[in-house]
């Protein structure tokens, strides 16, 4: 029974051990073949570009649709979609501001309601 036992933790262990150290090793390899994309090469929003790796960026393919763009995606290649691009040149703190008409909606009070017994 003991072996039995030790038998199906180990094998418990390998079988929860194995995709773990497979998705680190895919990580790895990844943050390897990472190469950032210039501002200029991205595509533009609503529209998409594959992204071969090795390639120079003067000689990538051409922006085009996305249904296109993840159907003809090579093996070393990656789509890039146009409006997933973080803006770096703003700041952190800097919130979208309210349209003149909107103000006053965030900072007023909640109407008092005043119930009255029947008499």
């Amino acid at each position: 029974m003991r072996q039995l036992v030790l038998m199906l933790s180990s094998g418990l262990f390998v079988a929860t051990a194995a995709p773990v150290m497979a998705q680190a090793a895919a990580q790895k390899d990844s943050a390897k073949k990472g190469q950032l994309i210039p501002a200029d090469s991205r595509p533009p929003k609503g529209m998409c570009r594959v992204w071969i790796e090795g390639v120079p960026a003067a000689q990538q393919p051409a922006a085009t649709d996305c249904p296109t763009a993840i159907k003809n995606r090579p093996s070393n290649g990656k789509v890039i979609f146009g409006d997933d691009f973080a803006d770096s040149s703003k700041k952190a703190g800097d919130k979208p501001k309210l349209p003149p008409n909107a103000k006053g909606f965030t900072t007023s009070k909640p109407p008092e309601l005043l119930l009255k017994r029947p008499e």
